[in-house]
């Protein structure tokens, strides 16, 4: 069953990275670059100020603790599992398309940046959404291009993303949970 699962993710991985050309792979290299979406993140960070303006210090803080736990666990389980990146497997280095020379670490089961981007994503949907349903479209597509350039790059397979995105929706919707728990509990003098 697992080597099954194993030749479908590098079969549909194979078949995705394949999918490339010189103008994907400048706007796949910009979304998988943090710099890239800096005007994003200060514009999810000023909504948040304004949901929450008296107490935005604990949006902050539930922020950098969901960012570092969504991070450290995905290292965590990449140092455990050891599952080399399609641009480190031996028998398909040779058939990935690499942008910029760019190969990742060694191993890459499951990605990060799919993790943070679809926890960033969905705290600030759980967070700050009501009465801007347009806000649902930009943070998921926010996630599924930062987690899609992952692939185009060459770095990850599906699965390893898909895993991602799973992990990063737990961890994006129970620290937004928190935090509302935490203000009701004991910052009841508003937002």
């Amino acid at each position: 069953m697992l080597e099954t699962l194993k030749t479908i993710d590098e079969n549909l991985f194979l078949f995705l990275n394949a999918q490339h050309n010189s103008f994907g792979d400048t706007i796949m290299w910009l979304c998988s670059s943090m710099l890239f979406w800096t005007p994003l993140y200060v514009w999810f960070l000023w909504l948040l100020y304004k949901k929450y303006p008296r107490h935005y210090w604990t949006v902050l803080v539930a922020i950098v603790l969901m960012i570092t736990a969504s991070d450290q666990l995905s290292n965590l389980v990449k140092d455990s599992f050891m599952r080399f990146r399609p641009t480190h497997e031996p028998h398909l280095q040779n058939l990935v398309h690499t942008v910029n020379g760019y190969r990742g670490g060694m191993y890459g089961f499951y990605s990060a940046h799919s993790a943070n981007s679809f926890s960033v994503a969905f705290f600030v949907i759980a967070a700050v959404t009501k009465g801007r349903n347009y806000l649902i479209s930009i943070a998921l597509i926010y996630a599924f291009l930062t987690t899609y350039s992952r692939i185009y790059l060459g770095v990850h397979y599906p699965g390893d993303i898909l895993t991602g995105a799973i992990m990063g929706v737990v961890a994006g919707t129970a620290f937004a949970y928190i935090h509302s728990k935490f203000r009701s509990k004991y910052l009841k003098t508003g937002a």
